[in-house]
């Protein structure tokens, strides 16, 4: 799961006074269009960085030797606090004054694209294309459209960029496509941007535009809709690896166009919608997306069907025309708030988003490419449809943990199976508009940056970008056992580690950042290998691992020290790919080094170099996951769909790794990738072994689904398996919780507390049912199970916003939840008071353990009251039979009649002794606040008079034992039941308490000892002055104003008068 922390960056691209030779108009080839009409060739625009003037227009450029300024970026805090826009600088970077910025013409930004390696972002307003390089974010290049050209192709509309971004493409209101490709100047030291290879052919060609860049800098593309509007009218676009495919209108249909030509010279293929036989007629596709791991696209047609459409392979048909898509439909709305509007792929978990006209997202799993695509679930907002707005976008993470949505009025975030996060709905509104914080007001378009740990955001209206950092859970990019046990959490540039773990109780169910350690990764690393992509913790706590684009870094918490690799060239001699993980203090590596796969270990002890390291265990394919199992076993999944067992030994003083076993799970797995996690229980040629697929947990070799929820979603989140580790409470007979499985499903945690029932049944030519499993409502996200305190660990994001300061932030807080409740209550459902009280003496001496004790009562006792079953069938009495096992066992009854409503004390008291034999239990037990309990449920079943003998007994012992706190309660509740007091007078007698009854202290100041008393005033008849006599009471000053009371001078606490 992911939180927003901190505030967002904001970057706006600023207006300057450049001089006019530097400044490039272009026309995009307008000319050509008036020669090449109909010919289907458009030259684009050339890729010239240029900057913009203050009027938003550009003039001709005459050569120039140099090339031109790369605009600059003024953060946020340069700004006016009042503009409405992103401010423009001029002149001598002096900022505008207010009257000027409401005439100055501004354009909001239009759509953003990110690139697949993400490090350069593309934005548009209706006039230009800005590119930015991402880290350090920058302008690299910006295109200003001249007034000819817009009016030649029209304004900009939307934005496409190729894969391997050396294209950009713009969309026009006229139905034009444009692209451009980015030059680059050879001679530039910084903010140079890399091109990842591809394998699209496309070459370049001088251009024969005249610009500051005539040195074989300049160059376009001459490719697809590089000179030929669409006449049929563009609906939506989608750049891919080796074509574009743009959906029209009038006729609606489908045309590829190869950014080269074939083999055979053919560059454009179409075919219509209303050929395809899978669509129904007379509709358009008005929204397309392509995912490449999957290779599936999903098209929404105007009639709000949502489809899994596939490309078909080129091949000749003599019998008929070509068949160019193969589409499902799985989305077929009844109503129209169900029209599909958004769509969003998980490859991860092989999952397909699909937002709604009513703000609702469906979630469907594809389960193949032939149409069984069911739903699993539904998002669903906590405001109506009028307080979020439209839809506007959705997107998944990266690593399809997090599911991000886009609205007209806010935004919001869920897990991958629908808990929710992360909101901009709980701002309040007017303090948003007031302090001008787009990001919280509505969101046109959103992209993830570094990997996931930031998301790029333009607003409604809005010419800013705004960049929020992430905090995700390390279990996203490293799914390893002791990142599940042990939370850390990962930033862009910093790793938290939470350290609640060994400390006392109470320590660790508090929300203090305290015990939060933050460790900055070194800028050294940061600076040529950002983003990170995986962190590993190890199984105590102790050290703590990254890993960023190439090389590795890792980190002691108890020193504070990093080290890393002082040899460059080592650090960029491999990739971490599958993982990392801590063997004591050892950290295995699962790396490629150009095409050799290994498995390498490294000493924590020992400097960061290839030379030192301690074994390579080279692999004929690439890592999947590496995960410890055990005490001394590491089991390393790879891509050819094998799972190797090596253990740790020592050789001479050296640690290495020794092969003992493999399963090959052909036929079992289909995908490898989409492996989250697998883990045999003992060695590994008898092992029995579970794997989470696809939100699926599976197990054994019949890959027989274990954990399934047909009326929502499938468990999704393996917690921990084989439960706790060093320091946990260990056991005299029986496992307890020690082998339990712990699963989250979006909603609730599940649990088996013994996961050998599991496996007896699992088998399926056996037919057995699964044994039940114990559900825990969580209204948090959890992220680890902490069995030796018995609560689970997860967090909490908010938002704040303070009248101190301009700017909103998010924050997030731990949360916990007592699990020790629902495991006993299940078990004593089954009849099973035996394992319940095994379970229960391992938490005994938890400073809380009287408090789940007393929440396992609660629940009880509420369902028992709504549902009102037969005694035979009842689930009470053997709860409270259970309770009576335990020394707070009388206490727990009445805290729980204290939090409940009177209605359910007949249910309770149902099963229980009379309250009187109870009082008189507590009496002897010598527990006096219980026993006061006690009086007010006889009291309340008319049981108690206020003469009673039981009230003056135990206010003669609480007497005795000086318990004045009770004594002061109890003279309350006789008050309460007599406000004239007598009754307390009378009570306060009969124990031989003074009694203030008679007692007057004698006016004017006394000494007594060495304490100054304070008069009580005397009753007097004075004359006022207009002659009438004043007959107020003594306590009534001159004024009218209540004069105090005398304190009395001996006595004990109740000898002050009542009133």
């Amino acid at each position: 799961m992911y939180w927003p922390i901190g505030a967002p960056r904001i970057y706006a691209a600023s207006k300057r006074k450049a001089k006019k030779e530097q400044v490039i108009e272009s026309d995009d080839d307008a000319e050509s269009r008036e020669t090449t009409e109909g010919s289907g060739s458009l030259l684009n625009a050339p890729s010239i960085v240029s900057e913009e003037k203050s009027d938003g227009g550009l003039e001709p450029t005459p050569e120039a030797s140099t090339p031109p300024v790369t605009p600059g970026i003024q953060p946020v805090e340069q700004f006016e606090p009042h503009r409405r826009l992103s401010t423009r600088l001029t002149g001598q970077n002096i900022a505008l004054p207010g009257a000027t910025l409401d005439a100055l013409e501004t354009e909001p930004l239009l759509a953003l694209r990110v690139s697949r390696t993400g490090h350069l972002f593309a934005v548009i307003t209706e006039t230009s294309l800005t590119i930015w390089q991402t880290k350090p974010t920058a302008i690299l290049a910006v295109v200003v459209r001249s007034q000819k050209s817009l009016d030649t192709y029209g304004s900009n509309t939307s934005l496409l960029v190729r894969p391997d971004s050396a294209i950009f493409v713009v969309q026009t209101s006229h139905g034009y496509l444009i692209t451009y490709s980015l030059a680059t100047d050879p001679n530039a030291q910084v903010y140079k941007p890399r091109f990842s290879n591809h394998t699209s052919g496309q070459t370049r060609r001088p251009s024969n535009f005249s610009g500051a860049r005539s040195q074989g800098g300049d160059r376009i593309l001459w490719g697809p809709g590089e000179g030929g509007g669409v006449d049929a009218g563009i609906g939506k676009a989608l750049a891919l690896d080796d074509e574009l495919v743009v959906a029209t209108q009038k006729p609606a249909a489908v045309q590829c166009i190869r950014w080269t030509p074939d083999s055979a010279g053919q560059q454009t293929s179409t075919e219509l919608l209303s050929r395809m036989e899978w669509l129904p007629k007379k509709t358009s596709v008005t929204e397309m997306i392509h995912d490449r791991p999957m290779n599936l696209s999903t098209w929404i047609t105007s009639d709000g069907r949502a489809y899994a459409v596939q490309r078909m392979s080129k091949h000749k048909e003599n019998d008929g025309p070509q068949r160019l898509f193969r589409g499902y439909c799985f989305h077929s709305p009844n109503n129209t708030q169900l029209y599909a509007v958004k769509a969003a792929i998980n490859a991860r978990f092989s999952l397909i988003g699909v937002g709604c006209a009513d703000g609702s997202i469906h979630v469907y799993t594809a389960r193949d490419y032939v149409g069984n695509i069911p739903r699993s679930h539904v998002h669903r907002l906590t405001v109506s449809e009028q307080t979020s707005g439209r839809l506007t976008c959705l997107i998944y993470s990266p690593d399809g943990y997090c599911l991000f949505a886009g609205y007209e009025k806010g935004w919001a975030m869920w897990s991958v199976y629908g808990k929710a996060g992360a909101t901009s709905f709980g701002a309040d509104g007017n303090t948003s508009e007031e302090h001008e914080e787009g990001w919280l007001n509505g969101i046109s378009e959103a992209s993830w940056l570094g990997g996931g740990s930031e998301m790029l955001l333009i607003g409604q209206l809005d010419d800013r970008l705004w960049t929020i950092e992430m905090a995700r859970s390390a279990v996203t990019g490293c799914y390893a056992s002791a990142n599940i046990s042990r939370t850390l959490l990962q930033t862009t540039s910093s790793l938290m580690v939470y350290r609640g773990y060994d400390l006392p109780d109470l320590t660790t169910i508090s929300a203090e950042s305290s015990l939060w350690h933050n460790a900055q990764i070194p800028s050294s690393y940061l600076v040529d290998q950002w983003p990170m992509r995986c962190a590993a913790i190890s199984a105590d706590g102790r050290y703590v691992a990254v890993a960023g684009r190439r090389g590795l870094a890792h980190y002691s918490v108890n020193s504070g020290r990093w080290k890393t690799f002082v040899n460059e060239n080592m650090e960029n001699e491999f990739q971490v790919r599958g993982g990392l993980c801590w063997h004591q203090h050892i950290l295995v590596a699962a790396v490629e080094a150009g095409d050799s796969f290994e498995v390498r270990l490294f000493s924590r002890e020992a400097a960061l170099d290839s030379s030192l390291m301690l074994h390579v265990q080279v692999l004929p394919a690439p890592v999947v996951l590496i995960t410890p199992s055990g005490e001394d076993s590491l089991l390393v999944y790879t891509y050819d769909n094998l799972l190797y067992h090596y253990i740790f030994t020592t050789v001479s003083g050296v640690v290495q790794l020794v092969q003992v076993g493999q399963i090959a799970f052909h036929g079992i797995v289909r995908s490898p990738a989409r492996l989250l996690e697998g883990d045999p229980s003992q060695d590994v040629a008898v092992a029995t072994v579970l794997f989470l697929v696809d939100g699926k947990l599976k197990l054994k070799y019949d890959m027989r689904v274990i954990a399934n929820n047909p009326f929502s979603s499938p468990p999704r989140d393996l917690l921990t398996e084989n439960g706790p580790s060093e320091g946990e409470p260990s056991t005299i007979e029986g496992n307890g919780l020690r082998d339990s499985l712990w699963i989250f499903d979006g909603n609730d945690v599940k649990v088996w507390p013994e996961v050998q029932d599991v496996l007896q049944a699992a088998p399926s030519d056996l037919g057995r049912e699964l044994p039940p499993l114990v559900s825990i409502p969580v209204d948090f996200y959890p992220l680890s199970v902490l069995l030796g305190k018995g609560i689970l660990l997860g967090l909490e994001p908010e938002i704040v916003q303070r009248r101190d300061v301009n700017f909103s932030f998010f924050r997030f807080a731990m949360r916990t939840h007592l699990f020790i409740p629902q495991v006993l209550q299940h078990h004593l459902s089954r009849y099973d008071s035996s394992a319940a009280l095994h379970i229960a003496h391992q938490y005994k001496a938890l400073e809380y353990f009287a408090h789940s004790l007393e929440i396992l009562l609660h629940n009880v006792l509420d369902e028992e009251v709504d549902s009102a079953p037969p005694p035979e069938t009842a689930l009470l009495p053997g709860v409270l039979s259970f309770l009576s096992s335990f020394p707070q066992y009388l206490d727990i009854v009445v805290q729980c009649t204290r939090k409940t409503e009177v209605r359910s004390w007949r249910t309770l008291f149902a099963y229980l002794p009379p309250p009187q034999e109870l009082f008189e239990e507590s009496l002897q037990k010598g527990s006096l606040k219980t026993a006061g309990g006690y009086l007010l449920i006889l009291h309340t079943f008319e049981e108690f008079s206020s003469s009673s003998e039981q009230l003056i007994r135990l206010l003669l012992l609480a007497k005795d034992e000086e318990d004045w706190e009770l004594c002061k309660e109890l003279a309350r509740f006789l008050t309460a039941l007599d406000d004239t007091g007598a009754t307390l007078i009378d009570a306060l007698e009969q124990v031989n308490l003074r009694s203030p009854h008679n007692e007057r202290p004698p006016a004017g100041f006394n000494f007594q000892g060495t304490k100054l008393q304070v008069p009580q005033r005397k009753r007097i008849s004075t004359q006022a002055t207009n002659g009438r006599a004043d007959n107020d009471d003594d306590d009534r000053s001159s004024s009218g104003s209540r004069s105090p009371r005398s304190a009395s001078t001996q006595g004990d606490y109740f000898s002050t008068p009542i009133e």
